[in-house]
């Protein structure tokens, strides 16, 4: 593989990956706002949930491609030849297997934020939708951490 096309490719790759976890993660804060506050409308809740949906859809799709086409061949083997090995052990690993939730999550979000506000609260689903609203936002900021820690320990190995 062109050296070029790697490291234009990678950064590219990266940044939508990213781009598109910080719009899904701002999406369902936006979610969460709105049903805690029980003012937001069917369309307002359903806008932020889709939106987290296609977020999170986008930057599992990118970042597949990318750990398939760079991570696993090229990245991989510098993290575990380097000082923290333990970085792809267990916070990819770990990134790995938890984000396989995030989108049965989303798409349940999704589902339950188009139900109208008086029925979210006659079926005792408000407070469902609010914790799990919560729960995709921090999963997402977390595996976001373990991305850090990930690049962290690529840019430490690589040294």
């Amino acid at each position: 593989m062109d050296i070029t096309a790697i490291l234009t490719a990678k950064p590219v790759l990266i940044g939508l990956h990213l781009g598109f976890a910080i719009i899904g993660i701002d999406a369902f804060l936006w979610l969460l706002g709105e049903t805690v506050s029980n003012s937001g409308t069917i369309r307002r809740r359903a806008t932020a949930a889709i939106i987290g949906l296609v977020g999170y859809a986008l930057t599992w799709i990118i970042g597949g491609y990318y750990y398939v086409k760079f991570y696993g061949p090229l990245v991989k083997p510098i993290i575990k030849a380097g000082n923290a090995p333990w970085a792809h052990a267990i916070a990819m690993e770990a990134k790995e297997h938890i984000f396989l939730f995030a989108i049965p999550l989303a798409v349940t979000i999704y589902f339950i934020s188009k139900i109208d506000a008086n029925e979210l609260k006659n079926l005792g689903l408000r407070k469902g939708l609010i914790h799990l609203t919560a729960i995709a936002a921090a999963l997402g900021l977390s595996l976001g951490l373990m991305g850090f820690v990930i690049s962290a320990a690529a840019r430490w190995g690589a040294i």
